[in-house]
């Protein structure tokens, strides 16, 4: 196999989702709710070499285009992200991710004490300490969240 090169296919319309961490490739497809059984080409590079990163995953979806939170879902796992929107096979827009300092609706705070998972009637809310590595701490109890706490809602 030296000395081979893999080429993966342009897409017409979609979004490509450039330098995620190295082995995350599949908590961002998680995060996007995609199973491969709704249609349009999915393709994941896993662990490809990069300048920047040192190892990277790529994710092409063909079809589709991020709305907002799910570009902020993936800013919680890949703070080095690159979400980039093609149209009729050319790039149209290139952003980096950036996370929020402030995060509202869409984790639930670790802490089984907090309020925030009451019946009563609040926006879980946690504040950016650090992106890289993650803690996000809750408004409500001060409980510290982390990468894997993250993970384990998706």
């Amino acid at each position: 196999m030296a000395g081979k090169t893999l080429r993966v296919s342009k897409i017409r319309k979609g979004t490509v989702i450039d330098h995620i961490a190295g082995g995350h490739a599949l908590d961002v497809i998680k995060i996007l709710g995609i199973t491969g059984r709704a249609g349009g080409a999915v393709t994941v590079a896993m662990n490809v070499p990069s300048k920047r990163l040192g190892m990277k995953d790529v994710v092409k979806v063909e079809g589709r285009e991020l709305n907002p939170k799910e570009v902020d879902k993936i800013a919680l796992l890949a703070p080095h992200a690159t979400i980039n929107i093609i149209r009729d096979y050319k790039l149209t827009e290139k952003k980096r991710v950036k996370l929020p300092k402030v995060i509202r609706a869409i984790l639930k705070c670790a802490n089984p004490a907090c309020i925030s998972n009451s019946k009563e009637p609040v926006q879980p809310t946690f504040y950016v300490d650090m992106e890289d590595p993650l803690h996000l701490r809750c408004h409500y109890c001060g409980y510290i969240m982390e990468k894997q706490d993250v993970l384990k809602q998706f």
